[in-house]
């Protein structure tokens, strides 16, 4: 399918966009004029990050609150289970539910930089045992993670989707992907899921490169391979964010077509508190701003 195409079918894809809290004044003021660009797109549904250990624990409470009481979108609040006791995370839970929050996505979690993964002794041992918790406490529905590139504390691709099945079979109705840069990991993914009799969606991961030095830091404590490909396409551009713009709209725009192609119809956009590229992707999808 054409970018011409793409853009005069009659939209049927759906899609979402994560946000991550704010650590100052000028960052919530970013914050919120992303989303209100971005609401009337209507999303399938809005996620707010849970910071390193649990780290952004309140200031996460407060803007999916804040999302609830002044939009009329669906916030996914995140929720980790690292470094907390079960007792701990279910008064989160429950402080989400009270809130009005009625998405929530699971995921292990990271240590703070530099720390070895270990389990709380008195906390849940993995994604799966959180998903449990969580549908214990209360009919949330849950979002889970997915690996395209394998996760880096998995010593396979086979254990990767062994451990998706477990958190499925726990109660998550959808796997949102890592970010991954080249199709083909998409596409492989998605195959290795069917082949293992998973068939809830499996949503692509994307993220605007307009700061490709900040990508790249990014991507690096994750595990996500930077293609040599788009390394070059940013050589020398350090200084040049015009230059910079148009490239990530052309990357993230060709990313969305040659998965439309393969019959993807949901994309989870990591939009660094940003909106433009999103909002311009969004609009050649066919998804056009309601007001």
């Amino acid at each position: 399918m054409n970018l011409q195409r793409l853009a005069a079918r009659a939209s049927p894809y759906a899609v979402s966009f994560e946000f991550f809290p704010p650590r100052t004044a000028e960052m919530e003021t970013q914050l919120w004029a992303a989303i209100h660009r971005l609401a009337p797109l209507h999303p399938h549904f809005v996620s707010v990050t849970y910071g390193a250990g649990g780290s952004t624990r309140g200031r996460t409470h407060a803007t999916v609150k804040r999302i609830i009481e002044e939009t009329d979108l669906k916030p996914a609040a995140h929720l980790t289970c690292v470094g907390a006791t079960k007792a701990e995370v279910d008064a989160v839970i429950r402080d989400y539910w009270d809130a009005g929050v009625r998405h929530i996505v699971a995921l292990r979690g990271d240590m703070p930089e530099g720390a070895t993964y270990h389990a709380h002794p008195g906390g849940y041992r993995s994604t799966a045992e959180l998903v449990a918790g969580i549908r214990a406490i209360a009919p949330f529905e849950v979002s889970v993670s997915a690996y395209p590139e394998k996760h880096p504390d998995s010593p396979s691709f086979e254990w990767d989707v062994e451990t998706l099945k477990q958190k499925i079979d726990a109660g998550a109705s959808r796997a949102i992907t890592q970010v991954a840069f080249e199709t083909d990991m998409f596409v492989r993914l998605r195959d290795r899921l069917h082949a293992a009799g998973i068939t809830v969606p499996l949503v692509p991961g994307l993220m605007p490169t307009t700061n490709f030095a900040g990508v790249v830091r990014m991507m690096s404590r994750c595990g996500t391979t930077i293609p040599a490909w788009l390394t070059r396409l940013y050589e020398g551009l350090d200084h040049d964010r015009d230059s910079r713009m148009l490239i990530a709209s052309a990357v993230m725009v060709e990313q969305v077509r040659l998965l439309s192609d393969e019959g993807f119809d949901q994309f989870h956009f990591y939009t660094l508190n940003q909106a433009e590229l999103t909002f311009a992707v969004c609009r050649i999808l066919g998804i056009k701003s309601v007001p």
